[in-house]
């Protein structure tokens, strides 16, 4: 290095380190919002309202909303938060904080917000389904709000995430993210639930989307929800010694560059090459592919802003998880509730479609194995699951018709959140069998008004087994609203199955077109 680059590199070293202490110092002093607390967001109605934030340590800060005037102190960290009254929903109204400085955020509403995550059929735009262009151009909704979370992974809980609330316009629920050609939008399942919601509510509704393709289901549990579930404990202790290593490895890090450091200030005064600082480790959580590894970065940073509840689309990458994913949704629904202490909040997911999966050895019942885990989640307080049998494509993981999905999701709600009366929110669930001779009777809860099939023929796709444990294909008929099945082939029946290979494609439903799910009454 000549001396005249060697002087350059010593000016602008030091133009640096001053212009870092200016900016970190006056960042300390002013008041910064997480980015979830913005212009145009939705606050959720009829519950205590968080508002957060950062400070100087000890600084009075002022939020004033609504005409309701509410003040803190920063602690000795300058993380300050207020409680802002439950409140009807309504707006626009803005919002005002201050402390050594103010912000100012408008266009704000107050209704309903729910957080929409899961894998890629969650992320799928709104230009990827049936008929988008005409769902595009019809979607102008000034009472609809979007918060699309980037793609991110961390190994530790991080506090604020790159986004922004959005109006929901034909631009900005198809304006392409993350991905090129993919996702093409805001999320599509989450946008047909909220507008179902809305129009049917008549309210304003933010729509938080956070969700990834190809995950599993570990990365988007908090640490906490993994303690709550005994099977789990592998997976807590996982958590626990990667944080354990990842504390060790950068105090051996600081120790590194403290090393380096002397050596590389006295390399700059000499005008001496510099050797390469020490590699700063990374967590070994910072995967999406490893437990908390989404929850910490694109979940956590949501966590307390106040929510209705949430809906969940994932479980093609956890396919051969089989009863093991009912545990995991114990798991990641107990833990998301702990993290945010809003209660047993609405929790409702989608029980993924049939599809001829062609990775890994033949195995057609390893879906409905899942499709069981699914059903059981359903004794998770407050759940509720839509059945998408009837609306798949065997060769397309990602079927297209995401407004009945959006619907089905929106029918749980309106019944069970929003206490709609006379709303049929499921189709029919296996309740109890009755061996009657040399055939079995089915019982179903949730027959809404009666049973019938989507093409007016016997239903489809029952199994039937005798004391030998050998399936044949079944006949079945619809009788006083319960299935009977049998079989020429077996005498003595002892167990049926429905919809038990990853093909099936179900005719059965109840009168309001919502379809059975797939079950099976034996534990062989």
């Amino acid at each position: 290095m000549d001396k005249f680059n060697h002087q350059m590199v010593k000016r602008t070293l030091s133009l640096l380190i001053v212009s870092l202490c200016i900016v970190t110092a006056s960042a300390l002093a002013d008041v910064k919002l997480p980015n979830v607390i913005g212009s145009n967001m939705v606050l959720q109605r009829d519950k205590p309202i968080p508002i957060w934030g950062w400070a100087g340590p000890d600084e009075e800060i002022k939020v004033e909303f609504a005409g309701q005037k509410v003040g803190t102190k920063a602690d000795e960290k300058g993380v300050w938060m207020v409680r802002l009254p439950d409140m009807e929903a309504g707006g626009p109204y803005q919002m005002t904080v201050s402390g050594e400085n103010t912000i100012e955020l408008t266009n704000i509403l107050v209704g309903e917000v729910w957080v929409c995550s899961g894998q890629s059929n969650m992320r799928m735009g709104l230009g990827l389904v049936n008929n988008s262009s005409q769902e595009i151009a019809k979607a102008n909704y000034p009472n609809i709000r979007l918060f699309d979370v980037p793609l991110k992974t961390a190994g530790s809980p991080q506090q604020d995430i790159e986004s922004e609330w959005k109006v929901c316009s034909s631009e900005n629920v198809s304006t392409d993210n993350i991905w090129e050609g993919w996702p093409k939008g805001f999320s599509a399942v989450a946008y047909f639930f909220g507008r179902e919601i809305h129009n049917k509510l008549n309210v304003p509704v933010g729509l938080i989307q956070s969700s990834w393709g190809g995950t599993r289901i570990e990365p988007w549990t908090p640490p906490e929800g993994f303690k709550l579930v005994p099977e789990l404990k592998e997976m807590s202790e996982k958590i626990d010694k990667a944080n354990q290593d990842y504390e060790k490895a950068t105090e051996e890090a600081v120790a590194e560059y403290e090393k380096w450091l002397p050596p590389a200030k006295d390399a700059v005064e000499v005008g001496e090459s510099i050797l390469s600082p020490p590699t700063w480790p990374k967590h070994e959580l910072d995967s999406h592919r490893q437990p908390a590894g989404l929850y910490n970065a694109m979940i956590h940073p949501l966590v307390p802003f106040a929510i209705r509840g949430a809906i969940w689309y994932q479980g093609e990458a956890n396919l051969d998880d089989g009863m093991m994913y009912y545990d995991k949704m114990k798991a990641m629904i107990g833990g998301w509730r702990r993290v945010w202490e809003q209660g047993d909040f609405p929790f409702y997911f989608v029980q993924i479609a049939p599809f001829r999966y062609r990775w890994g050895s033949p195995r057609p019942y390893r879906l409905p194995k899942l499709w069981e885990a699914q059903t059981a989640s359903l004794a998770i307080a407050n759940t509720g699951m839509a059945v998408t049998v009837d609306i798949s494509d065997l060769e397309d993981i990602h079927p297209k018709n995401k407004q009945e999905v959006g619907r089905r999701l929106a029918l749980w709600a309106l019944a069970k959140t929003y206490g709609f009366d006379n709303v049929v929110y499921s189709g029919p669930l296996y309740k109890s069998m009755a061996k009657e001779g040399d055939k079995i009777r089915i019982s179903f809860d949730h027959i809404g008004s009666g049973l019938a099939t989507s093409n007016a023929r016997p239903p489809t796709w029952f199994e039937i087994a005798g004391a030998e444990k050998q399936f044949v294909e079944a006949k079945a008929k619809i009788e006083n609203n319960t299935v009977v099945v049998w079989s020429d082939e077996i005498a003595e029946p002892v167990a049926v199955r429905f919809g038990w290979h990853e093909e099936a494609q179900l005719n059965l439903m109840n009168k309001e077109g919502l379809p059975a799910s797939a079950f099976r009454t034996d534990r062989w």
